[in-house]
């Protein structure tokens, strides 16, 4: 049985990344872009150190900056509307996981027309998006190199997951020093987001040596850097070692999918407008130890990576070490213990369980359970 590996034609990154995307943009011959960015990256002058950069190369561009955290249906179309009056030709992600998605929304009703929802699943879409440079200010989604696409419906609650090859950017640009910014708390979220990526995709079902390879990789640099990167944010060895990690777990969940951590943090991010990597971090061991039954091996896998000693350990007590370096990591860097912490409510759990389930169509895990099952998870992590 073949497999497939989806990747950006290019990727660049490293110290001066941004000089070099830069440089890159303009050999596609490419003239107007829209920006699409957050509030803050607008005004704390990166926005502007991008447009300046790029009208040196005679580079045109318009801004929407108005990017939600967890972007929504009229966030795609607010920029939509920014881009079609002034027949920008391609569009520039700037910024973590929510500018991305919402670029990437933009940039394929850009093309395809109708609604974002129309979208919503797997292969929905007949037209590649416009041209998308991702430029990432964070190091933890990866939606700078995905074929994954996330949008919160406020009408319903809930978290579409658009999956297609046709929102994959032709460039993704990780520069350290755009990540220097980044508080303690949202470099912990992300991190934990990378991990969470890693870990789902190398227990995932459709894993294959290319996703296991960048997996361990990833879960390594994020144990050895992270609790640095979130103690110093100027300490750019850890800052490119995460912006590494971040990018071989992007790889790995890209090609290998991911699982019911991710099924059920959509929900609570579209629910209650939680932080996407926070809410991923408290289920993370949860899930895994509803997996463990399933794939204690490759848990104690994780816990080698993660430089455990699991020599004299059996698979099960590899496995349930894992899960603890899992914890201890979480809480070494301030993540809520829990999902009470967060202000999750009891009673939304069969609403919560019933879109998670739904979500985890599009996604691959282990075992595929049943409500019940997942609702379990949900209250074990209350």
């Amino acid at each position: 049985m073949s497999t497939t590996f989806f990747l950006p034609p290019v990727n660049i990154i490293g110290k001066n990344a941004l000089q070099d995307a830069i440089s890159h943009i303009q050999g596609h011959g490419l003239k107007h872009g829209l920006i699409v960015t957050d509030a803050f990256l607008s005004k704390n002058g990166v926005v502007k150190k991008i447009t300046d950069m790029l009208d040196q190369q005679g580079i045109k561009t318009n801004v929407f900056d108005g990017t939600h955290p967890n972007p929504t249906v009229t966030n795609v179309n607010d920029g939509l509307k920014i881009l079609k009056e002034n027949n920008c030709d391609f569009v520039i992600s700037l910024g973590g996981g929510s500018p991305h998605d919402c670029a990437k929304g933009i940039a394929l009703l850009a093309t395809n027309g109708g609604e974002i929802k129309n979208y919503e699943g797997i292969d929905k879409s007949n037209k590649p998006q416009l041209p998308l440079i991702a430029i990432n200010t964070t190091a933890g989604t990866a939606s700078e190199i995905t074929r994954f696409c996330i949008i919160t419906d406020e009408t319903r609650h809930v978290k579409m997951a658009i999956i297609t090859p046709h929102v994959t950017p032709i460039l993704s640009v990780n520069d350290p020093a755009l990540m220097a910014g980044m508080p303690p708390g949202l470099t912990a979220a992300t991190g934990m987001d990378a991990l969470t990526h890693a870990v789902e995709a190398y227990v995932s079902t459709a894993a294959t040596p290319i996703t296991d390879a960048c997996a361990l990789k990833a879960v390594t640099l994020i144990e050895e850097n992270l609790r640095n990167a979130v103690k110093n944010g100027q300490d750019m060895q850890a800052r490119e070692n995460m912006a590494y990690a971040e990018l071989l777990a992007g790889m790995a969940f890209n090609n290998a999918s991911l699982g019911y951590v991710h099924a059920m943090a959509h929900q609570l991010g579209g629910f209650y407008g939680l932080p996407h990597g926070v809410c991923n971090a408290v289920l993370l061991p949860h899930v895994q130890e509803y997996n463990l039954p399933k794939c204690a091996t490759r848990l104690k896998d994780i816990a080698k990576a993660m430089n455990i000693d699991v020599s004299s350990m059996n698979d099960e007590e590899g496995a349930k070490a894992c899960i603890a370096a899992i914890r201890s990591l979480s809480k070494d860097i301030n993540i809520p213990a829990n999902l009470t912490e967060l202000k999750v409510q009891e009673k939304d759990i069969p609403t919560l369980t019933a879109n998670a389930l739904k979500d985890a169509c599009a996604l691959t895990n282990p075992r595929q359970g049943n409500a019940e099952e997942v609702a379990a998870i949900f209250k074990s992590a209350m």
